[in-house]
């Protein structure tokens, strides 16, 4: 939570120091960085550092940590100026050198130095930083990152993953997106890429572009992750759901013979774009896992009349992901039309998902091994279809409880022997 860099103490001064004040480790021995747990806080204290590019990569450096570097020299390490401002609390003075505090208020992320380019991980932290606070990449400092590509594929997949975990987390991600397109980064990932100029029917969505609606969504699903109470893990799923939703737009797209942009079954074909770009920057199993029927289901809504047996249906074919988060995207969709007006078309199937009990998961199976059982029917490699089948019968609502389900088995089922 708090990030402290202490002048004139010795290493094993300053670890002995901090034992004395709280449970502490080192996490970073060879940076210099040793964190410390105090009344609930999470500290990193470092020692002032000079770093040598002495490899590729973000780890390809010599470090040599310096307790009596002058200020001056310590933050040419840092990355952006917002992060090189200092604050002594002994003389209670601001240590601005690079003018990190007016870039803060001008909302202008800048690099501090060229040393900058020396740790390719710093675009997307650029890409999460812009997200979280708002901020404009300076049109220099976006140079200097497309100039750092050729080290983007020496990355660890998991701290590409931190830093798209951050953007996810922020209050402001179609900034982020645009820092990331700005600094030609976008191009690591062409499933997002494709999403630029790519047309939309102007009736429909008056914003403009693929890419444009999909900033508007993003934007759209921080308001309501924090309106509709969902966990950590649901917002997560509900942001990357947002960035993915129209993946398969760009494949397919085409304009009628009357010139009408259509993009037909792109839900459909937006699944697989969807996860080869999740798995490019290492997302979890259960993200992809969750956001691919979100993709393939964000236009169930305009597929008929939110009767029960749809919504159950829509519900099972979601699973493990509600019905309630897939609402949440079909809002933040709409909401991605401006000038268009807001709205909730999924708003009836989230009302009649909560009559019939299905809007946290999909409808508990009323036919069980253990009730085929008491019908008569031995274990067998059958029991598994007659399971299945019952089920889907059990959606299309030809029975509803215990008494009609034996009635539809002994129709429809198989004999009481198993045979």
């Amino acid at each position: 939570d708090w990030d402290i860099e202490v002048y004139g103490l010795e290493p094993d001064v300053l670890h002995e120091t901090l034992k004395n004040m709280g449970h502490c480790e080192s996490v970073g021995k060879q940076f210099g960085v040793i964190k410390l747990w105090l009344d609930g806080l999470e500290i990193d204290v470092a020692l002032p550092r000079k770093e040598v590019k002495s490899g590729l990569g973000h780890k390809g450096f010599t470090v040599d940590c310096d307790p009596y570097l002058e200020p001056e020299r310590a933050v040419l390490r840092r990355d952006f100026t917002i992060n090189a401002m200092m604050f002594n609390p002994l003389t209670e003075q601001l240590l601005d050198f690079h003018g990190g505090s007016e870039d803060l208020r001008n909302k202008s992320l800048k690099h501090v130095s060229e040393a900058f380019v020396e740790d390719p991980l710093r675009p997307l932290r650029a890409m999460q930083f812009a997200a979280r606070f708002q901020l404009t990449l300076a049109p220099e400092t976006a140079q200097l990152c497309q100039s750092m590509l050729t080290e983007a594929q020496t990355l660890p997949t998991q701290r590409v993953w931190q830093e798209w975990l951050k953007w996810s987390a922020s209050d402001h991600p179609s900034y982020g997106l645009n820092a990331l397109k700005d600094m030609g980064w976008d191009s690591l990932y062409p499933e997002l890429q494709a999403m630029i100029a790519c047309p939309q029917d102007a009736y429909w969505h008056p914003e403009g572009d693929v890419w444009i609606h999909t900033c508007l969504v993003l934007d759209a699903a921080v308001q309501l992750k924090t309106q509709r109470g969902l966990s950590e893990q649901e917002q997560t799923v509900l942001l990357f759901a947002a960035l993915c939703h129209d993946l398969g737009k760009p494949k397919a797209t085409y304009v009628d013979d009357k010139g009408n942009v259509r993009a037909p079954q792109h839900d459909k074909s937006g699944v697989l774009p969807s996860l080869t770009f999740l798995k490019s920057i290492a997302g979890p199993k259960w993200l992809r896992v969750a956001v691919k029927p979100l993709i393939e289901e964000h236009m169930a809504h305009f597929s008929g009349e939110a009767t029960t047996k749809a919504v159950r249906h829509l519900a099972n074919r979601l699973a493990p992901v509600s019905l309630r988060l897939w609402e949440a995207l079909t809002e933040a969709d709409a909401c991605g039309r401006t000038p268009a007006p807001p709205s909730r078309p999924g708003l009836a199937w989230l009302e009649q998902a909560i009559r019939i009990q299905v809007a946290e998961h999909k409808s508990k199976a009323l036919v069980t091994g253990k009730l085929l059982q008491r019908w008569g029917m031995k274990p067998s490699s059958q029991m598994g279809e007659v399971l299945e089948k019952a089920y889907a019968a059990q959606l299309d609502e030809l029975f509803h409880d215990e008494a009609s389900a034996h009635e539809w088995f002994k129709k429809y089922g198989v004999a009481s022997d198993g045979g």
